[in-house]
């Protein structure tokens, strides 16, 4: 492997050249995208009585890691490009190649430097990023207004006893001590219409159903509204199982935590091909960034002076955002099943893997 290399010299200079472009470019689009999504935001958070520069510094700091997880592998590209468009048009490219060295060689640093970032995404994804989408989504929900984000937080989730249904905005906790906010529960009939309409800002496990506490009644037949003394229990039929399935969410769950869903979901029976290729997703997504130095190396070989290097800065941003536009739309088919969940997560990686070794074969090797 270390024959493969350029000599340390070479390989520590173009490893370093291009590192440091990756943090100038992923640093510029965060800085940039941030200030517009802030602007976009501001007036929301602020709009909350009490809220002020606090809370606007709290939603920079959770959405900025998604920025980051988001852009990466387009900072690697674009990092890509520059670099060795740079060097080409220095010519340090056509000293390397009459040195002996094959095109191959010249992106091994490159490549090496990817792998760095691509594992260090993966480890910041799964401890970092996953925690800020869990707590935004539950700021967000409640409209920037203050909450605790509690152990097993999740947000409108509705659960079916018979023909009945419970629902929540907010459900917080685990086992015994699971609460839910802003709860309704509708009774319905054989026909399916609903009869009884019963609201309360809180219910409590009661083992079995559900304690509501401060609750109203509305009844459909005869528009009469009546405010229930003392708790009522509803909902007798769903219990802590069905709480623990319902309302899984991938981006907010860590590769272990969504394991562990997905066998849950898998013993009761339920549909899991779309967790599955996100679960997958979550160790092929990370190593978008070591394909993109193949991908955009095509903008660092030929003649500079033959005119043609922004022609092949263009094919390589092409060939690299190709590769996400392909990435999503086999996610997408995933969550419809058309696809396997193991196909769609790393089809798309393995496809653009052959279309940039057969490009730099062809062009330069």
């Amino acid at each position: 492997m270390f024959d493969f290399l350029p000599s340390w010299a070479l390989t520590i200079y173009l490893a370093k050249t291009f590192a440091v472009r990756i943090f100038a470019v992923l640093a510029m689009l965060v800085l940039v995208l941030m200030m517009l999504d802030l602007l976009g935001e501001t007036g929301d958070i602020l709009a909350v009585p009490g809220n002020g520069e606090p809370e606007l510094l709290r939603y920079v700091s959770l959405r900025i890691p998604q920025l980051i997880n988001r852009f990466l592998p387009y900072s690697v590209l674009l990092a890509t490009i520059i670099t060795l468009a740079g060097l080409n048009q220095n010519s340090e490219v056509v000293a390397m190649k009459a040195a002996g060295l094959s095109a191959h060689q010249i992106l091994a640093p490159l490549i090496l430097t990817a792998a760095v970032f691509a594992l260090a995404s993966f480890a910041f994804n799964d401890r970092v990023v996953t925690r800020s989408v869990a707590s935004l989504k539950i700021w967000q929900a409640s409209d920037y207004a203050p909450v605790a984000a509690e152990p097993g937080t999740r947000l409108n989730v509705y659960f079916n006893d018979g023909n009945d249904v419970l629902m929540a905005s907010r459900l917080n906790g685990t086992g015994a001590q699971t609460v839910l906010t802003e709860v309704t529960f509708y009774e319905r009939d054989d026909a399916g219409m609903i009869s009884r309409q019963i609201h309360a800002p809180r219910a409590t496990f009661a083992a079995p159903g559900w304690r509501l506490e401060e609750a109203r009644s509305f009844d459909v037949a005869t528009a009469q509204q009546e405010i229930i003394a003392g708790p009522l229990v509803v909902a007798g039929g769903v219990n802590l199982g069905q709480i623990a399935l319902r309302k899984v969410d991938p981006d907010s769950e860590s590769l272990r935590e969504l394991s562990a869903s997905i066998a849950a979901l898998e013993s009761a029976g339920r549909r899991t091909s779309e967790l599955k290729a996100k679960w997958w997703h979550k160790i092929s997504g990370p190593l978008a960034a070591l394909l993109m130095p193949l991908l955009g190396a095509v903008a660092g070989f030929g003649l500079a002076r033959s005119g043609k290097l922004l022609a092949r800065a263009m094919i390589g941003m092409a060939l690299g955002f190709a590769y996400f536009v392909v990435d999503n739309a086999a996610l997408a088919m995933a969550s419809f099943g058309g696809y396997p969940p193991l196909l769609a997560a790393w089809a798309p990686f393995f496809l653009f893997l052959l279309v940039g070794e057969t490009v730099l074969i062809r062009t330069e090797e």
